[in-house]
């Protein structure tokens, strides 16, 4: 046996996830058919993060066991071969038999886009969250800040996530603006689900004046998700990368 770390890209748009579904197309479920070709059974490929439907990758990770004896340049021009365009295998590697994709995972980094233009872009639809209103980037910075540091983050969960802990700890939290889009990018050493949309969502009413910023470490403290703001869409989201120690 071999343990493999496959890193992968991906356009979720018309896909339900990165986890397997009974009904719709997965990237797991797609990765794990492609692997079943050379091992010649059944292979599950677990992924450092569950990237929900329309969500999409630059960076994410999957760990497979695995018996077949290709090497990695020759299994990513295979795995390519097998996929549909919106998936590419990035790189494959030997790992260590004691890797896990998520288990091992020290940390990730998200990336949310914001088209703020009267226009929204039909080229980068899929990509971003529209909104042609004028957002104060400065009030959505001074936000953001606010959530760098290690807290209970029950706030920005969805109802019914099934974490053993829901404290977890932020390295960065911070916007930029380009090009007329906004970008959010947030790291840390792990991240609830929708968590990042939540937060998101909230900074946005931040930035569209409906709250003030200094709520943020309010919101943390009484830790109630109706109190902070609605999850914003999948589209703008991307899992960017994912470290390991």
């Amino acid at each position: 046996m071999r343990t493999l770390k496959i890193t992968l890209a991906y356009d979720g748009t018309r896909f339900v996830g990165w986890q397997r579904q009974a009904k719709g197309e997965s990237i797991q479920g797609l990765l794990e058919d492609a692997l079943a070709r050379f091992e010649g059974g059944p292979v599950t490929a677990h992924g450092a993060g569950r990237t929900d439907a329309g969500v999409h990758a630059l960076g994410q990770v999957a760990s497979a066991r695995v018996t077949f004896a290709q090497n990695p340049a020759t299994l990513v021009r295979a795995l390519n071969a097998n996929l549909p365009g919106e998936i590419r295998v990035v790189s494959v590697e030997d790992a260590d038999d004691s890797f896990h994709a998520r288990f091992s995972a020290s940390g990730k980094t998200y990336r949310y886009r914001i088209r703020d233009t009267p226009v929204a872009d039909p080229f980068e639809r899929a990509f971003e969250w529209h909104l042609p209103e004028a957002l104060s980037l400065d009030a959505m910075s001074q936000a953001a800040t606010l959530i760098v540091g290690t807290h209970d983050f029950s706030a920005f969960r969805s109802v019914g996530s099934d974490a053993s802990s829901t404290v977890r700890t932020v390295t960065r939290s911070e916007w930029r603006h380009s090009a007329g889009a906004l970008t959010y990018e947030i790291a840390g050493d792990g991240f609830l689900r929708h968590m990042v949309r939540a937060i998101v969502g909230t900074l946005v009413e931040v930035g569209r004046g409906w709250r003030q910023a200094d709520e943020i470490p309010a919101l943390l403290a009484r830790g109630t998700r109706a109190e902070a703001g609605a999850t914003a869409p999948p589209q703008g989201l991307f899992l960017v990368s994912v470290d390991y120690d």
